[in-house]
Parts: C-alpha cells; sequence; structure tokens
C-alpha cells in the first residue's frame, strides 16, 4: 500500500490529539464518567489509532511518530481494559437512588422466585385455615393472633389509652433488630442453595395467609388491612428482597451456566448481597418505626381508611422506587 506519508501524519494528528486529549481527562479523574455519545467517540478514536499504528508501522522515517501512536494506543488500550479499583467517594445517596434499585432489577428472576414461595406458603396457610381454623393454635406463633379476631378488634378499638406510651422507642428498636435477624437469616440461608432461604419464605407466607384469612372469615378486613398496611407494606418486601439475596447466593453456588469458579461467582455475587440486605435494613428501620408509632391506632383513634390509603401510597411508592430509580444514570453515565 502507498501513502503520502506527510499528509497521512496531518490528516490524522486532529483525531490522535483528540485521543489523547480525552486520555489525559480521564487520568486526571479516575472517576469520571463518559456519557454514551463521548464512549463511542472514544472507542472510535481508539480503532482509528489502532489502524494508524498497523499502517505507519512499516515506515522507518517517522520512529518518533510510530513511537508517539504505540504510546496513545497503549494508554487507550489500557483505559478501556482497566481492572483495577478505581479510587471513588462514598456517596450514600447514590448509592441509594441509584445502585440499590439497579441491583433488584438486575436479579429481578430471583425476586419473583421469592414471591411465588412466599405466595404458594400464603395459599397454603389459607387453606389450612378454611380448612379447620383451630390449627391456628399451631400454625400462629403469636399469642395474640390466636384467639378470636373479633374480640381483639372489639378489644382494641374500646381502648382510648396509649398503650405504647413510653415504649415507642424500645418497640420500634426491638421490630427492627428482630425483623432484620429474620432477613439476615434468610440471606443466610443461601447457603443450603436456596432450599432453607424458600423454607423460610414459605413459612412466613403461611403465617400471613392463615391470619388473613382468619380476620377476613370473621368480617373484620378493614381492621386487618388498616392494621398490617401501613407497616407491612414495607417490611413484607423487605423480606421478599432478604429471599431474593438468598437465591442469588444460592446461584452463585450453584454455577449453573457460568464455567467460571467457585471462588470467583462468589466475588462477582458479593458486592450485590451487601446491597440488597443493606437495602432490606433501611426498609426494615422504616418499616417498625411505622409499626410503633402508626400501625398500632385503631379507630376511633386512628380512622383505617387512613391507615389504608397510607399503606397503599407506601406500596406505590417503593414499586416505581425499584422499578425505575436508576434508570437513566444507567443509560447516559457508563463507566469506562
Amino acid at each position: 500500500m502507498i501513502i503520502d506519508l506527510q499528509k497521512f501524519i496531518t490528516e490524522e494528528r486532529l483525531y490522535w490529539s483528540e485521543l489523547e486529549a480525552m486520555l489525559d481527562r480521564l487520568e486526571r479523574k479516575p472517576d469520571e464518567k463518559l456519557a454514551l455519545g463521548a464512549l463511542e467517540r472514544f472507542h472510535y478514536l481508539y480503532q482509528r489509532a489502532s489502524a494508524d499504528l498497523a499502517k505507519i508501522s512499516t515506515f522507518s522515517a517517522e520512529p518518533n511518530t510510530r513511537q508517539y501512536l504505540e504510546s496513545l494506543v497503549g494508554r487507550a488500550f489500557g483505559e478501556i481494559h482497566e481492572t483495577r479499583d478505581k479510587p471513588h467517594r462514598l456517596r450514600p445517596l447514590h448509592w441509594f437512588f441509584n445502585t440499590f434499585p439497579q441491583t433488584f432489577r438486575k436479579h429481578l428472576r430471583a425476586f419473583w422466585i421469592s414471591l411465588i414461595a412466599i405466595l404458594v406458603g400464603a395459599a397454603f396457610g389459607g387453606f389450612i385455615m378454611i380448612v379447620d381454623s383451630s390449627t391456628k393454635q399451631i400454625l400462629l406463633p403469636f399469642s395474640h393472633l390466636q384467639g378470636d379476631p373479633s374480640d381483639r378488634v372489639k378489644m382494641e378499638e374500646s381502648t382510648d389509652t396509649d398503650r405504647l406510651k413510653g415504649a415507642k422507642s424500645s418497640f420500634s428498636s426491638f421490630l427492627m433488630t428482630h425483623n432484620t435477624k429474620v432477613a439476615i437469616f434468610t440471606l443466610a440461608l443461601g447457603m443450603t442453595w436456596g432450599i432453607g432461604t424458600l423454607i423460610m419464605l414459605f413459612y412466613n407466607g403461611v403465617i400471613l395467609g392463615a391470619v388473613a384469612v382468619d380476620y377476613v372469615l370473621a368480617g373484620e378486613s378493614a381492621f386487618l388491612l388498616g392494621w398490617l398496611l401501613p407497616h407491612g407494606a414495607i417490611e413484607i418486601p423487605a423480606i421478599l428482597l432478604a429471599g431474593q439475596a438468598g437465591i442469588v447466593l444460592a446461584s452463585a453456588l450453584i454455577g449453573w451456566g457460568k464455567p467460571i469458579s467457585l471462588r470467583m461467582r462468589l466475588r462477582k455475587t458479593s458486592n450485590d448481597l451487601v446491597t440488597l440486605i443493606s437495602g432490606v435494613a433501611l426498609m426494615l428501620i422504616w418499616a417498625g418505626v411505622v409499626e410503633a408509632f402508626f400501625s398500632q391506632y385503631h379507630e376511633p383513634i386512628m380512622p383505617y381508611h387512613i391507615k389504608i390509603a397510607f399503606g397503599c401510597f407506601e406500596l406505590l411508592i417503593l414499586a416505581l422506587f425499584l422499578g425505575r430509580a436508576g434508570r437513566k444514570s444507567a443509560y447516559k453515565n457508563i463507566k469506562l
């Protein structure tokens, strides 16, 4: 191939200079993110510089130009294929509004498995209650759930005193601690190849289904929704996300269709597991506050329609947050 070397260098130097300027900026600011258009431009300049290096390498008259291009292409290659952990700042808001929901959507199939497990458990618990309501002495672990629902509702609605006066903070702390322990245990049971996680989800579903059917059959649906929705709209999804994390862990252990070592699978999954369970902990903190300071108040002190509306609003916001938050940053701010 015959080319006019000087003309070639003059025409291509503009592209080399542009690539060099981008590399200088990235090396000065290793945390900088490139928009998709800039990323495509960078890749184009890298490919063009590589092609130019191949063309000029046969000429001995321009050793300095060849060395310059070799250095430029080498820097670009290193930037594209960088594997070191780059320094980053702690950005809790970015993590919460971007990383957490993005990680949830990344493992959406595991969430659906978690949801199916708890729904199957709820259906089983509800069916058992319909067939034989006396089994709630066995199914339900809490004494206040084992009595007649109507008697409990009558007692709750006739009480005009604050049963938790002076104890709301301690009750809230207990709920946060207990529920977080359950969530972490559900995740940890993923070490049983997911069997323990599924059993835990199924068991929680059984309790939920049995309680729901017991109160509905007693004609206390309004009380049930007003009691459970304000905190349950966050607490139940939090347990589902803990189950999701457990199934993700199980998937990493089993390694279906992943031709890499167990160590590498666990390493690739560890950040996602920490993200999911940390998000679950935050959700359970909110649920504990709501349950202690809001859910425990019933009519006539707190109308049920207000409590139900509040719970539905929470559920809607949570669904939008997990389904939509962080989508723009995932597409527009692609890190090199």
